[in-house]
Parts: structure tokens; sequence; C-alpha cells
């Protein structure tokens, strides 16, 4: 097992919320963990369930109790990703009310799990990353929204959304990356930081 894979199977809880029985949990925790090691090595359209079924030591109709589909199994993976992302970036904003280190938060976390980043924007979940990501956005912005801002919180929420999608998947893609600091500086400046100084300002103004 290399360092990598070490990294991108360990860095969090693989678990969904709200599972309840440990043999059904392991099973479906053992899914995901072969699913990943497989990313590692092998564009998705290459995976099959056997393989998957394989890696992860369960037969073959284990995995059809879980999910009916490997893209199903990717956008749950994609699904959880989004929302620890959030929680992430919130918990800094909530403690330090600076946007450049939300921005840091976000962009040192897709950087250390950059295998996995990389096949969920390009592998067929980017569409379930974006409708996620705007959904809790969204969600986020309706209880920090002054109550007189002109701009609401569903545009200001595509806008931050589709903006640092596009960001991730073009750093994802270079071949000698910029830094996460000059990424995290692109994300404050010219994404995060409009939209929120619009969000301030009144209707009236």
């Amino acid at each position: 097992m290399t360092r990598k894979l070490e990294k991108v199977r360990s860095a969090r809880n693989l678990l969904p919320p709200g599972e309840q029985d440990p043999r059904s949990a392991r099973s479906r925790e053992a899914l995901r963990r072969a699913f990943l090691g497989l990313l590692e090595t092998k564009p998705l359209e290459q995976i099959t369930i056997q393989e998957i079924t394989s890696a992860a030591e369960l037969g073959y109709v284990t995995f059809f109790r879980h999910h009916a589909t490997k893209e199903s199994l990717l956008n749950e993976i994609a699904a959880d990703q989004i929302r620890f992302l959030v929680k992430l970036t919130l918990a800094v904003l909530d403690r330090s009310n600076v946007l450049r280190t939300a921005s840091l938060a976000l962009c040192s976390y897709v950087d250390e799990h950059r295998a996995l980043w990389t096949t969920l924007l390009t592998g067929g979940a980017a569409a379930v990353i974006r409708e996620e990501y705007i959904r809790l956005s969204s969600e986020v912005a309706e209880t920090r929204t002054p109550p007189d801002s002109w701009l609401s919180s569903e545009i200001a929420g595509i806008l931050v959304v589709s903006a640092t999608i596009e960001l991730l998947s073009w750093w994802l893609r270079q071949k000698v990356p910029q830094s996460i600091e000059q990424i995290a500086e692109i994300h404050e400046r010219i994404i995060i930081s409009p939209v929120m100084n619009a969000k301030k300002r009144s209707s009236k103004s």
C-alpha cells in the first residue's frame, strides 16, 4: 500500500452518517475504501464492480445492497466530501472571520487529497459536487445574509460554487500546479471577497 493511498484512505471517516448496523457499516466502509484504492490506479470507466468487491473481500451481490452502480458510490463520496469541506471552511470563518484563512483551509484540504479530488472533478462526479455545494452554501448563506442585502443567497451561492469548482478543476489539471497560497489568494480575492462585499451592500445604497 503506497503512502499516497494510505493518506486518502485514512484522512477521514469514510462511513456516511446514520449507519446503524455494524456489519452493514463494515461492508459499506470496505466498499468505499476499495473503490478509493482502485481510483488511485485507474480511471472510473475502467473499474468494474467485480474489482471493487474483490478488493473489499466481499461477495459480488453485497455491492448492490448498498449501491445501484459504481457511479452512485462515487456520488455518495462526492457529497460527503462537500459536506466536510463546507463544515471545515465554516469552522475557520467562525473562529477568525478572515476570508483568506477559509480559502487556505479549503485549498489545503483539496491539495492533501489531490488524487481523490482529481477523480471527483474529472471522473463524473463534478455535477454532484456542484449541486451539493450550491445546496449547502445556500443554506448557510441564508443564516448569514443581512436582511437588506440586494444579492440573493441563491445567486451568491451559484456564483461562488461555480467559480470555486472551475478554479479547483484548473488547478488539479496543471502539471506544475501553483502553490496552495497562490490559489487561496485567487479564491479569496477574485471569488469570495467580491461576492461577500456585494451581499453587505444595502439594496437602498
